[in-house]
């Protein structure tokens, strides 16, 4: 006999805490001195492929942002308005009229001294936007985001089990990442998925569970 969720589960929120850094410790230290400091570069853009983390840093810069009592926006794929910290996700989404927008925004974050944090899946250069934006993406800071190894996924999905409140066996992990898909967003919802079938079956975690997830 199966129970019925009751939604206990503690909501995930991406900080900085919980974001693997990998080979990305240098950004990640660039964007928390960003935030603790209203000198230097006041533009950081961060890219590389899909699942790497890139929405990650953005909405745990914005948390912590938020938290110092500051006014924050946040954005995929399109602009958002003016704050003193801005995260925009996707820059290479925005339409003609948005690219527009994000020019002027950047001029006036300049002036101001906010902070700017965008994100995209390539170097600004080979972005395809308009040649006055790409220019004003260039002169700030740029990093790439390296794609976790499985060691590196691995101390992922143990922190993010840690923080729903179940422990995740080895044999767990190692069969997820073998026959999951290999970004991370989809082997933390997997994760996720099989958290809410053990509550329901009322046992732990385990590769047969873990196979029911994954083949339904």
């Amino acid at each position: 006999m199966t129970q019925m969720l009751l939604g206990i589960a503690p909501e995930w929120v991406p900080t900085f805490e919980n974001f693997v850094a990998g080979r990305n410790v240098e950004v990640l230290a660039a964007v928390r001195s960003a935030l603790d400091t209203a000198q230097g570069e006041r533009a950081i853009y961060v890219w590389g492929d899909a699942g790497g983390g890139k929405s990650h840093l953005l909405k745990a810069a914005v948390g912590v942002a938020a938290s110092k009592g500051l006014s924050v926006s946040y954005a995929s794929g399109h602009v958002p308005v003016e704050a003193q910290v801005v995260a925009i996700d996707d820059v290479d989404r925005l339409d003609e009229r948005a690219q527009i927008e994000l020019f002027a925004l950047y001029n006036q974050m300049r002036e101001s001294k906010g902070l700017l944090l965008m994100s995209g899946p390539q170097t600004p250069t080979l972005l395809r936007l308009r040649d006055d934006l790409r220019t004003r993406l260039c002169w700030g800071l740029v990093y790439q985001l390296h794609a976790l190894n499985d060691a590196e996924k691995a101390d992922a999905l143990r922190q993010h089990a840690h923080a729903r409140g179940f422990e995740l066996p080895n044999e767990v992990v190692a069969y997820l990442l073998r026959h999951g898909r290999r970004d991370l967003p989809s082997l933390l919802s997997t994760l996720d998925a099989l958290d809410e079938r053990c509550l329901q079956l009322k046992r732990g975690a385990s590769v047969p569970i873990l196979k029911e997830v994954m083949n339904g």
